[in-house]
């Protein structure tokens, strides 16, 4: 019987085959850990649901205000065409609202995502084993919840699906109501003038008018390009799938395909990733420690401290995020006098990080 391959460095993997699973240093049965992720799963996809049911309390308000706006507008024969501009603040109110809210959901979207593609869909495709960042972005976004997606990114994309039509349908009703009243307007002037709310002119009415919704319209348009969220309504692609082996143009396997459409339907929104130098008197027991605990590899250095000039070597650590409180108490232990450096890295490649592509 074949040997299984050892773990490769910072991707170790618990063990479905195994009556106990160890997972950095916790031990716990299968069913125990597949019954507290089926749970938190639930749970999630119930947050989820709520905040998704707020998202159309919102709209439902708003379409509601528009409709009852227009049809008291339309109905009564008076100069009220000022309740449709005043609707239209109370419409961006709900707008403005609903985006604060759709974030939140795309943080619950979120961590569902990375169970579904990564926990539920690794036990039914081989290699039946999760993506090697799964773990940590899931963690990260537990103890540290941030937003996954802009304010502005949450504005556009709502106007873009709902309150698109809102406005226009706003905007047709007053051009609509201000043409018609009394009689048809016969000259442009004549429906300037019209235009008029109160003291000010039809013209600074008008100015203000096409300012305010363009500054609106182009919101929801600029914001296309604002691809940060990764939840389940719009999954970012990191990168089209590479169909193609790269010698000689020639079809990958069916395992490749497999493979690459996994890691596109995945949510791609980065974690966290550090750079750490430590410069200790005994870096080889900080290394050592790092590599059997942490499971995270180590570099070494040639440095020279220009004050004492002594020669010593400076360990080269890439962490995530969530490993920098254990790095720390690690180099505590070893070394209190040891001088740590922490430094945001913006890209890793290799074992444990990100993936080689091919750009």
């Amino acid at each position: 019987m074949s040997e299984e391959p050892p773990p490769t460095p910072n991707e170790e993997r618990p063990s479905f085959g195994e009556e106990v699973w160890t997972f950095r240093g916790y031990q716990m049965r299968s069913g125990e850990f597949n019954t507290a992720m089926v749970h938190f799963y639930r749970a999630e996809v119930q947050r989820a649901n709520v905040w998704r049911n707020r998202l159309d309390t919102t709209t439902n308000w708003a379409v509601v205000a528009a409709g009852a706006a227009i049809s008291f507008t339309l109905s009564d024969p008076g100069n009220n065409f000022g309740v449709i501009i005043l609707n239209t603040l109370l419409v961006t109110l709900f707008l403005w609202i609903e985006a604060r809210r759709y974030r939140y959901y795309e943080l619950w979207s979120l961590r569902t995502r990375l169970m579904e593609t990564d926990f539920f869909a690794a036990m039914l495709i081989p290699p039946f084993a999760p993506h090697p960042e799964w773990d940590e972005a899931l963690a990260e976004s537990l103890l540290q919840p941030q937003f996954p997606i802009t304010v502005w990114e949450a504005f556009g994309r709502r106007f873009r699906r709902n309150y698109l039509w809102i406005y226009l349908i706003l905007a047709g009703s007053w051009a609509l109501k201000t043409f018609l009243h009394p009689t048809p307007a016969a000259t442009w002037a004549e429906f300037v003038s019209r235009s008029a709310l109160g003291t000010i002119p039809g013209e600074i009415v008008l100015l203000i008018g096409l300012l305010f919704n363009g500054i609106i319209f182009a919101v929801g348009f600029l914001s296309l390009s604002l691809t940060e969220a990764s939840g389940e309504v719009l999954p970012k692609y990191p990168r089209f799938p590479n169909f193609w082996s790269p010698k000689k143009g020639a079809p990958a396997s069916a395992d490749t395909l497999r493979s690459n459409w996994i890691d596109a339907l995945r949510p791609a929104r980065q974690r966290q990733q550090l750079l750490v130098l430590v410069v200790a008197q005994n870096p080889q027991a900080i290394a050592d420690r790092v590599q059997k605990e942490m499971n995270r590899g180590v570099t070494a250095l040639h440095g020279r401290g220009m004050y004492h000039k002594q020669d010593r070597d400076v360990l080269l650590i890439a962490a995530s995020v969530l490993e920098i409180a254990g790095l720390k108490a690690i180099v505590r232990q070893e070394d209190p006098d040891a001088f740590v450096i922490v430094t945001p890295a913006k890209e890793i490649l290799g074992g444990g990080f990100q993936r080689f592509t091919d750009d």
